[in-house]
C-alpha cells in the first residue's frame, strides 16, 4: 500500500527542509551545530504541520547520529530506560520525544541526569508554549527553538517540490499556479494540511490537469489553526485582554469568537473575569460584578447560547472606564513583601503575648482605628497604592478623594498614647 504523500517526501537532511531559515539556513542555529559536529539538546515548539519532528529527524540524519524516537503520551518508564541503555552503546544518541509537554515527573526524573551528562541529547517536539507547559528542569537543559508557520510562498515551493519529487508525483501531476496559491492560502501555515489536500486532488482528478475551479470544488473548508493546546490559543487570549484594555470592542468580540469557535469556554470566561478586575477594577466595580453574573449565566445555559451573556460582558468591559490602580498596587505590595518579609506588630497579632492592656488592639474603640499604624516600622511610610488621578470614573474619583483625606491622618504605633489622646467616645 502506498504511504501518505507527507510521509513519502519527508526530508532526510536539513537542506531539504522548506522554510525555517532561522534554524536550518546557513546562519541558522541547527545548521551551525551540524557544521561544527556539536550535537545539542533542544525543544522545537510551534503549530501543527510546521515540521518539528521532520526537523528533529533531519538534524539527526545530517549529524549522522543514532536517534531514538518516543512519544510522551504512550511511552513508559521501561522504554526510556531501554533508550538510555541503547544510547550508552551509540554515541552520540539523540532522543526525540514528541508531545514532550505531556511527559510526567517520574519520567523526567529518570531522564534528566542522562541529558545532563550527555548520554543522550534530548530533542523535544511540542505544539504547546514551552514557557507554560514544559517543566523548568527540562527547559534549563535545552535550547528553546520556535518552528514558525510557513509563509504562503514557502508552502507553494513545498507543493511544487512534492510534484517533482520522485517519491511524490514525479512530475505526473499537473496543477495550475492559482490552485497552488489557493491551497497555500487556505492551510494557515500548516504544510501537512497542504500536502494532504494536494493528495486528495491527485486522487480525485487522476491523470487530469487540475485547475482552480476543480480545486475549489474539493477544498471547501479552510484549516482553522487553533485549539486549546496551541500557541495561537494563548495569543488569542492575550489579544482579547489587550483589546478590552484598549477599548476596541470589535477586536475583543473577534478574539472571543475565535475562542468560542473551538468551544473553549473556560479560557474565555477566566480571562474575562481577570480582565474585569485587572483593567476595569475600581473605575467600575459594578462591571466586574456584571461580568461574573454573565459568566455564571453562560455556564448555566451552555454553548452555543452562552455567547449571548458573554457578548454583553465583553461590550460592557470594553466601553467601561478603566483603572489599573488596584492591580498595580497589589503587584507593588507583592514586590515589597518579597523584598522585606517583616513580622506583624504585637498589637496586630491574633493572640498577642506579653502585651499590656494599654497596648492591645482596641476592638471597642472604632474612633482609633484610622489613627493606628498598620505597616511594620521599617516601611511605615511606604506608599503602595497610587491613585489614578486621570480617571474618568465618578466612583474612582470618590475613592481617590477619600484616600487623600486619609493620607493626612497621622498614624501611630503607640497605643497607650493614642488612647489617652482620643478619650473613649471621641
Amino acid at each position: 500500500m502506498l504511504q501518505p504523500l507527507a510521509f513519502r517526501i519527508r526530508p532526510t537532511k536539513i537542506e531539504e527542509i522548506v522554510g525555517q531559515k532561522h534554524l536550518v539556513g546557513e546562519d541558522g542555529f541547527l545548521y551551525n551545530s551540524i557544521k561544527e559536529q556539536l550535537p545539542i539538546s533542544f525543544i522545537l515548539y510551534g503549530a501543527p504541520g510546521t515540521g518539528k519532528t521532520t526537523i528533529a529527524e533531519a538534524y539527526a540524519s545530517s549529524l549522522k547520529a543514532h536517534y531514538i524516537r518516543l512519544n510522551a503520551v504512550t511511552t513508559n518508564k521501561k522504554e526510556i530506560e531501554d533508550a538510555i541503555k541503547e544510547a550508552k552503546h551509540f554515541q552520540p544518541t539523540l532522543l526525540i520525544i514528541d508531545e514532550i509537554h505531556r511527559i510526567n515527573k517520574d519520567k523526567q526524573d529518570l531522564l534528566l541526569p542522562y541529558v545532563e551528562d550527555g548520554t543522550v541529547y534530548l530533542i523535544g517536539c511540542t505544539t504547546a508554549n514551552p514557557y507554560i507547559s514544559i517543566n523548568k528542569a527540562i527547559r534549563s537543559r535545552c535550547h528553546l527553538l520556535e518552528v514558525k508557520s510557513l509563509t504562503q510562498e514557502e508552502i507553494v515551493i513545498g507543493l511544487k517540490n512534492a510534484i517533482v519529487n520522485p517519491k511524490g508525483y514525479d512530475n505526473k501531476l499537473i496543477i495550475d499556479e492559482e490552485s497552488l496559491n489557493y491551497i497555500a492560502k487556505s492551510c494557515n501555515g500548516d504544510f501537512r494540511f497542504a500536502l494532504n489536500y494536494l493528495e486528495i486532488l491527485a486522487i480525485s482528478y487522476k491523470e487530469k490537469k487540475i485547475d482552480f475551479e476543480m480545486t475549489k470544488k474539493i477544498m471547501k473548508v479552510p484549516n482553522y489553526g487553533m485549539d486549546k493546546d496551541e500557541n495561537d490559543h494563548y495569543d488569542a487570549v492575550s489579544a482579547l485582554q489587550k483589546s478590552i484594555r484598549g477599548s476596541d470592542v470589535n477586536a475583543a468580540l473577534y478574539y472571543a469568537a475565535r475562542l468560542l469557535i473551538i468551544g473553549d469556554l473556560d479560557s474565555l470566561t477566566r480571562r474575562l473575569l481577570v480582565t474585569a478586575y485587572e483593567d476595569v477594577g475600581i473605575a467600575n466595580p459594578q462591571a466586574c460584578m456584571r461580568c461574573k453574573v454573565a459568566i455564571d449565566s453562560a455556564y448555566y445555559v451552555g454553548l452555543p447560547e452562552a455567547i449571548i451573556p458573554l457578548s454583553v460582558a465583553i461590550v460592557d468591559l470594553c466601553l467601561s472606564p478603566k483603572s489599573k490602580a488596584a492591580d498595580l498596587a497589589i503587584n507593588k505590595a507583592m514586590d515589597l513583601a518579597n523584598e522585606k518579609p517583616l513580622g506583624v506588630m504585637d498589637y496586630l497579632r491574633l493572640t498577642p503575648v506579653n502585651v499590656s492592656e494599654e497596648e492591645k488592639y482596641p476592638y471597642d474603640r472604632p474612633e482609633l482605628w484610622k489613627h493606628l499604624q498598620y505597616l511594620p516600622e521599617i516601611i511605615k511610610d511606604a506608599k503602595i497604592y497610587e491613585p489614578n488621578n486621570r480617571s474618568a470614573s465618578t466612583y474612582e474619583k470618590y475613592l481617590n478623594d477619600n484616600y487623600k483625606e486619609l493620607m493626612k491622618v497621622a498614624r501611630s504605633s503607640n497605643l497607650k498614647e493614642l488612647k489617652n489622646k482620643y478619650p473613649q467616645g471621641f
